[in-house]
């Protein structure tokens, strides 16, 4: 998105308008990445920066919605389910817009997921030729040698096609081990099925990153809104930053209770 004003940015989300905002510059109240903005010629990118007034973060005001979403266990992340299983969708039954879940998370794992509209967004994210990591904490039943974590990280074949490259570290020892895991792909059950190939079983898993947007403290079954400077890395994560950002929206999605 282009630099712009920034009491036009002020304005054009609704905090004020454009002199009201012009006041609150001069006073002092806004401040751009941790620093206090004085000067009315000063532009930002709202998609980036970390723009606050009085201390409180601007709010997003998009057309498309963009939440992230800590998905328990016992549900799938699809729309609906043939089977009569719960899906994601339960959760999401105040929303306004339609939305649907970008990528996969099995039915037993739980972590983050993000719910979107934006099929470009959602796509881009879930293609492994973006790039974009996604990052698991693993609890197995036994520990994986140094032979096979080496192969591990290397890529396992699962059915007759090799995962590309993956990282693992081990983040807590023990019988029952956790693992950091790391990988570019999104193929169904796909961490598990790379501990299978060691004969290793997956007794726990939990997505904790996506690009660089973190689960953080964010509790099973709870959502929230993205944050603008949010939006923009995802949007640089999945090489979308040159292409034209989301629209300001008329139906901003509030935080869930």
């Amino acid at each position: 998105m282009p630099l712009e004003r920034l009491q036009k940015i002020l304005a054009h989300h609704g905090v004020a308008s454009r002199r009201h905002a012009e006041e609150l510059i001069v006073a002092g109240k806004v401040q751009v990445n941790g620093k206090t903005v004085v000067e009315l010629g000063t532009k930002a990118d709202a998609f980036i920066d970390d723009i606050r007034v009085g201390g409180k973060p601007l709010k997003p005001k998009f057309e498309n919605i963009y939440l992230a979403f800590h998905k328990p266990k016992n549900c799938v992340t699809t729309v609906s389910d043939p089977e009569g299983r719960e899906t994601v969708m339960k959760f999401f039954k105040k929303v306004p817009t339609r939305i649907y879940p970008v990528g996969r998370l099995d039915y037993a794992s739980e972590g983050l997921l993000i719910m979107t509209n934006d099929g470009e967004l959602a796509n881009a994210i879930s293609a492994a030729r973006s790039h974009v990591p996604k990052v698991y904490h693993v609890k197995t039943n036994r520990a994986l040698s140094d032979d096979q974590l080496t192969s591990f990280q290397n890529g396992v074949p699962l059915f007759g096609r090799r995962t590309h490259r993956a990282r693992i570290n081990q983040i807590r020892r023990g019988a029952n081990p956790w693992y950091e895991v790391e990988i570019i792909e999104g193929r169904q059950n796909q961490i598990r099925l790379m501990f299978q190939v060691f004969g290793v079983m997956v007794e726990k898993l939990r997505r904790v990153r996506i690009g660089s947007l973190s689960l953080g403290d964010l509790p099973p079954t709870e959502w929230r809104p993205l944050t603008f400077k949010e939006l923009g890395a995802l949007r640089r994560d999945a090489g979308l930053e040159s292409k034209s950002s989301p629209r300001p929206s008329k139906k901003p999605v509030k935080k869930k209770p």
